[in-house]
């Protein structure tokens, strides 16, 4: 399967939908929600409430599409300037598929937003040369339920798979290489593609690649099939939690670190805010 099979997906911003009612999965972002909030879970997955996307997001999902249409190019004709290029059309993609997007910048920071894209799509042919090779596939939608019913799902930037077979998951990042905490962040969603990939292909993938574009480093890491099933016994318990949560309504909230970006402190108990009344697990919902 080349690139140009794969449809292309729904560009993918931080904003939320209200009215997209399909039954919950686990995915790196709503597994990570659930662990620092469960309540922060709910809001998300559940009452879907909507959010406002940051200018980093935007700038990660432009640089994404553009990437997405470099190698969606003939090999020959994958050259730097051809890739910067792709960044207007990039935006308009990002724009037409999430119109709330644009209304999100102000005066100036759209200018600001597009050279920063640019900069970081240059950037990347100092980390490897895309006239080289060809992916399998970028932003690739997988998904798979475990045997316990476990449902999985996500989008994988790209796999690359070697002439011998071995497969390498790659993952971009538009922000700097991570301190021991975010680092800790990137290894749990770079895990779950290693154990759908391994579910899905029935192999465990040589390598995992992020590919930290902001300053030109990149973190590997070579699972194994043992810690990849501990992996996958630790997606299958937090699933297990969020249901029973699900099913009695009952998601705390939980004080951290991070409650400071978060979007929903007038809904919370911990700031003074009551949340909406719960609708119901999404699958008991006519």
């Amino acid at each position: 399967m080349s690139i140009t099979d794969v449809p292309a997906p729904p560009v993918r911003t931080g904003s939320t939908s209200s009215t997209r009612r399909s039954a919950p999965a686990l995915s790196p972002s709503r597994a990570g929600d659930y662990k620092q909030c469960p309540l922060l879970y709910r809001f998300r997955a559940i009452d879907r409430i909507p959010e406002k996307s940051t200018k980093a997001q935007v700038k990660g999902t432009v640089v994404h599409a553009a990437l997405e249409a470099l190698y969606g190019m003939p090999s020959e004709s994958r050259h730097s300037e051809t890739a910067v290029g792709l960044v207007d059309a990039a935006w308009d993609r990002v724009c037409a598929e999430s119109p709330e997007v644009a209304d999100a910048l102000v005066g100036d920071e759209r200018t600001v937003l597009l050279d920063q894209a640019r900069d970081l799509v240059a950037g990347y042919y100092e980390m490897e040369d895309p006239t080289r090779f060809d992916p399998e596939s970028c932003e690739q939608r997988v998904e798979i339920d475990l045997e316990d019913g476990t449902p999985l799902r996500g989008f994988i930037d790209r796999i690359d798979v070697a002439p011998n077979g071995m497969v390498r998951v790659v993952d971009y990042k538009t922000g700097k290489a991570p301190r021991e905490f975010t680092e800790a962040k990137a290894l749990f969603q770079m895990k779950f593609y290693a154990l759908v990939v391994m579910r899905l292909r029935g192999i465990v993938p040589a390598q995992l690649k992020l590919m930290y574009l902001a300053d030109k480093q990149s973190l590997t890491y070579t699972p194994d099939e043992g810690e990849l099933i501990r992996f996958e016994r630790m997606l299958s318990a937090i699933w297990k939690a969020i249901v029973a949560a699900g099913k009695s309504g009952d998601f705390q909230p939980k004080r951290g670190k991070l409650c400071g970006w978060c979007d929903h402190q007038a809904l919370c108990p911990e700031f003074g805010g009551t949340p909406p009344a719960y609708p119901g697990w999404p699958e008991a919902r006519s």
